[in-house]
């Protein structure tokens, strides 16, 4: 005995094209929001792009304050006499030849930095990310008595020199890092990717 034939095949058929249409459709609806999560929005992108600053104006022993991706950044100016000083607490340093990879390996010279008299710090603290203040003044200091100028983090006391090295027998474990950074030009500094000085 052969099976019935459908009644309408023809109203079969359609109705599973239409279903299969319908389905290809709520799969793709619902793909949607999964691929474009994968996408980052603006927000994301601008975070994660490179801060540019103008150090034009930025005169010898000052020190500004820009923002990479949500980090504080030092950006100081050294004078001729920090410069002469910043080596001479050698041997109250932790790290004074920079051992730890805590900045690219241009900055890992005396000074931390590609140019001589400009020093780009990450300002947090390696202990427990607390910020370190400046204090560029040389003397008698209430956390030292024979300061040479650098950063003192007030929360538990650790102490950096004005490359960022930090002192032996503190809390923090490492210098402050050097965020990778180049000169676009003389006065404008671009923080957050490495190139060549042009």
């Amino acid at each position: 005995m052969q099976p019935k034939p459908p009644s309408n095949p023809g109203r079969r058929k359609f109705l599973i094209a239409a279903t299969s249409i319908v389905g290809t459709g709520a799969v793709i609806g619902a793909a949607i929001p999964f691929v474009t999560a994968f996408n980052p929005s603006e927000q994301a992108k601008a975070a994660g792009a490179p801060a540019k600053a103008d150090i034009s104006k930025l005169t010898k022993g000052e020190m500004m304050l820009v923002e990479w991706r949500g980090i504080p950044i030092y950006i100081f100016r050294h004078t001729e006499e920090s410069l002469t000083n910043l080596n001479k607490n050698l041997s109250r340093l932790s790290d004074p030849d920079s051992e730890e990879d805590q900045q690219p390996d241009y900055a890992k010279n005396s000074n931390r930095s590609r140019k001589e008299e400009i020093v780009v710090l990450e300002a947090v603290c390696t202990h427990l990310s607390c910020a370190p203040k400046f204090y560029p003044e040389l003397g008698t200091t209430d956390f030292d008595s024979d300061w040479q100028g650098g950063f003192f983090c007030p929360c538990h006391g650790s102490m950096f020199d004005l490359a960022g090295r930090v002192y032996s027998g503190v809390p923090a474990p490492t210098n402050l890092p050097v965020p990778p950074h180049y000169y676009e030009s003389e006065d404008v500094l671009v923080i957050g990717e490495d190139e060549e000085v042009t």
